[in-house]
């Protein structure tokens, strides 16, 4: 439905103010050429913000998408970047007066100001030090969506003594959801979710080599988890920082309404 066709039912009474509303959030997104529909209303209609994968994309889309959502919604989130992109994005943002982030492990830059904080607190677990770049990815979305993050890293199945003291120190934070990150066996993120009481996302990674390698085996055996556990895919950091964000927003709001 076109903007004009939401504004004239409104006008006519056809439609209420929270349908006009509704509508024009579902239909909210600008044209770039013919290789993007930028969905530029998608943080204030979801709560999770628009973010830009570099990795499938030449450098000049890349720029375009970002100028859209820079003019916008004054933030744009870049993901799997390379070294070609960051030297482009940071012309964008000295062309647009606007602050650079570049978090080099998780291959993020965020363009703009980032939301203030909503009270939401997530957890986040490397299993190995090669999982912290994923973990960190999720780190990063789940700051962007406006949670403090505590996250401890390498504290695998292969020394689990490791886990106990920082998984304390997690519960003592008070965080309401956590993140674990683990390939090769992917163990950690059951353990994890059988000792904590707060929702788990695992995120299998693509570490591990031959048979089960490059995140398989770690996939399959948080599915076949005993405990009760979420589950994204390989490597998905974007999707499990965010889903922790939403859950640790979520959790905010409640604390804030009971007082």
């Amino acid at each position: 439905m076109e903007l004009s066709d939401v504004l004239r039912k409104l006008k006519n009474s056809e439609i209420s103010l929270e349908e006009a509303e509704r509508q024009l959030r579902i239909t909210n997104f600008e044209l770039i050429s013919d290789i993007a529909r930028v969905d530029i209303h998608r943080a204030k209609r979801m709560g999770i913000p628009e973010a830009v994968i570099a990795d499938c994309k030449t450098c000049d889309e890349v720029v375009s998408i970002a100028r859209v959502l820079l003019k916008n919604e004054g933030r744009a989130i870049i993901t799997r970047v390379k070294d070609e992109d960051y030297h482009a994005l940071k012309s964008l943002a000295c062309e647009c007066g606007a602050k650079i982030r570049l978090e080099k492990r998780a291959k993020i830059i965020v363009i703009g100001e980032s939301v203030g904080k909503n009270g939401g607190k997530v957890g986040v677990i490397s299993a190995g030090t090669a999982d912290i770049p994923v973990a960190e990815e999720a780190k990063i979305i789940a700051e962007e969506m406006g949670c403090s993050v505590t996250s401890i890293y390498d504290v695998g199945v292969a020394g689990i003594h490791r886990l106990f003291p920082e998984l304390t120190r997690l519960v003592e934070a008070g965080v309401d959801a956590i993140v674990v990150a683990a390939g090769r066996e992917g163990t950690l993120p059951a353990i994890v979710s059988g000792l904590v009481g707060v929702p788990v996302i695992g995120v299998p990674v693509s570490t591990g080599y031959g048979a089960g390698g490059k995140g398989e085996a770690a996939l399959l055996s948080m599915l076949q988890s005993c405990s009760v556990l979420a589950v994204v895919n390989i490597d998905a950091g974007f999707v499990a920082g965010a889903f922790a964000a939403r859950i640790a927003s979520l959790a905010s709001k409640n604390r804030e309404k009971n007082g």
